[in-house]
């Protein structure tokens, strides 16, 4: 058997609604739009952690979170794991490069690739002066350390005066090709350059943007203004009071209170997926000037977690709702590679409920490689399917914990929230936009039962203490990190 190459495309924040084949009226997607039309869309995928740390521990070593044990946000926590992505395809005998972002810790872990050209965006964490026994991001970053030898000058990405979570947005200040959107490209056409042709390569570029800061190259602004965006969702259960109170802050997680200033933040936010979406247009022309194509390469593309973009008064993540959670993933691969991996269904739109955990499994299977008995992930061109998925993340002091089910083309989700207890549930079936929070609505009331009994027995082995006879349980003292894992406690 010829092994496959892999290009594995990662973004960063990017919405699962946020593509012209999915029918997102504002957003131009060409690129990915091609990549759909020629591959696999799933639907329903969702990101269990949806912030930078949780979510790619679950994408670099296909575990679930109760496994990997990052269930919030936390630097500076080394990551040792015993199988990875990366390490798996390089003991098959692939030859693996990632240019761009892993967030991990330290900063130059290689994460199981023979080479990584680095650029992690802005991290708060190193860059703190008290922190000296920690890594320098300004030394230990590539782009960075090429960004101020090409400019001449100690320049910095946040030299446009926004803040790296920024509902704020401006032009990038200086040439289209040192913005480190275009820099993690040419990164990964180089790697093409100079590969051995000898092996077959895993391939990941995985990009800082959409996340902010909002500072795409002009011409990707120019493309938004002018238009009128389709007005962030509302529901009966947002929190308006709090979007009065703290939507003056430009770093705020309700994002801001003046609906123009909400515009801005759609037209940075769309203009820099779309400058992502031309840069695949770039790496593309690069794959076909090397004769590498679907027959050969096998391409998957998908987001860490998505951004609420002022959906229900909310900005940012971490939050169990579809803008936060819910992701976009797409795969490209030969009729070969599929059938290698199970797949004999003929539509290109899968509704399958997937997660990032997934991703491994998946792409490994589709090369043949065997799955290691640490992943939790399925493959999801297999016969395998689950009905139900756990979500969750620590929020201000509390954790978010969640069931998003798919069952017979009906999908609903329930929420709870460990410090006041508070539950949500939305049929997202009839209402995808989550403006109908139907917890005390009767007719939900056996769906309600079920999914709240599947979390409280996803929740019993915790050490955090969630549940007490037999009932979820407000009160217990959370952190982003949990001592066991799932396997040490069964």
């Amino acid at each position: 058997m010829t092994k496959p190459n892999v290009l594995l495309i990662i973004t960063d924040q990017w919405r699962g609604d946020c593509l012209g084949c999915a029918g997102h009226p504002d957003v131009k997607t060409p690129y990915l739009d091609t990549l759909c039309a020629e591959g696999f869309r799933f639907t329903h995928a969702y990101s269990a952690t949806p912030t930078c740390i949780p979510a790619r521990a679950a994408l670099y070593t296909g575990m679930a979170q109760e496994n990997h044990r990052r269930v919030g946000y936390q630097d500076g926590i080394r990551w040792d794991y015993p199988n990875t992505l990366a390490g798996t395809f390089a003991d098959a005998g692939y030859q693996c490069h990632c240019a761009g972002k892993l967030h991990v810790h330290p900063l130059r872990s290689s994460m199981g690739y023979h080479s990584v050209d680095l650029h992690d965006g802005y991290l708060h964490y190193y860059r703190r002066p008290e922190r000296t026994y920690s890594e320098n991001q300004r030394i230990a970053d590539d782009y960075f350390y090429w960004l101020q030898k090409e400019l001449g000058i100690d320049a910095d990405p946040i030299d446009t005066g926004i803040d790296c979570n920024s509902w704020t947005g401006r032009p990038w200040p200086y040439a289209e090709n040192t913005h480190p959107t275009r820099w993690v490209t040419d990164r990964g056409i180089d790697f093409l350059r100079k590969r051995d042709r000898d092996k077959p390569f895993f391939l990941t570029l995985s990009y800082v943007r959409p996340h902010p800061p909002f500072d795409a190259p002009e011409p990707f602004w120019a493309m938004y203004r002018g238009k009128r965006m389709t007005p962030p969702k509302k529901g009966d259960w947002d929190d308006t009071n709090r979007l009065a109170r703290d939507g003056w802050i430009a770093d705020s997680e309700t994002g801001p209170a003046d609906p123009e200033l909400m515009e801005l933040a759609q037209m940075g936010y769309y203009a820099a997926m779309t400058q992502v979406d031309f840069e695949i247009g770039r790496l593309r022309d690069a794959l076909f000037a090397q004769g590498l194509d679907r027959s050969n390469t096998i391409i998957a593309f998908v987001s860490d977690h998505g951004e609420l973009l002022g959906d229900h008064c909310l900005f940012r993540k971490s939050l169990p709702y579809e803008g936060s959670a819910h992701v976009p993933f797409i795969i490209s691969a030969s009729q070969e590679a599929l059938e290698r991996a199970g797949y004999t269904g003929e539509t290109n739109v899968t509704g399958k409920l997937a997660e990032l955990r997934d991703v491994m499994p998946t792409l490994l299977s589709l090369c043949g490689i065997a799955v290691p008995d640490t992943v939790d992930g399925i493959n999801l061109f297999g016969d395998r399917e689950r009905t139900y998925l756990h979500g969750e993340h620590l929020y201000d002091g509390e954790s978010c914990q969640w069931i998003v089910s798919h069952e017979d083309g009906h999908t609903e989700k329930f929420v709870w929230f460990s410090g006041s207890g508070k539950k949500q549930y939305f049929n997202l079936t009839d209402d995808s936009d989550e403006t109908h929070n139907g917890i005390s609505d009767s007719r939900y009331a056996a769906r309600i039962a079920v999914l709240e009994k599947v979390l409280t027995d996803m929740l019993t082995w915790r050490e955090e203490g969630f549940v007490r006879n037999g009932k979820l349980t407000p009160g217990a003292v959370c952190r982003p990190v949990l001592e066991h894992s799932l396997r040490e406690c069964r």
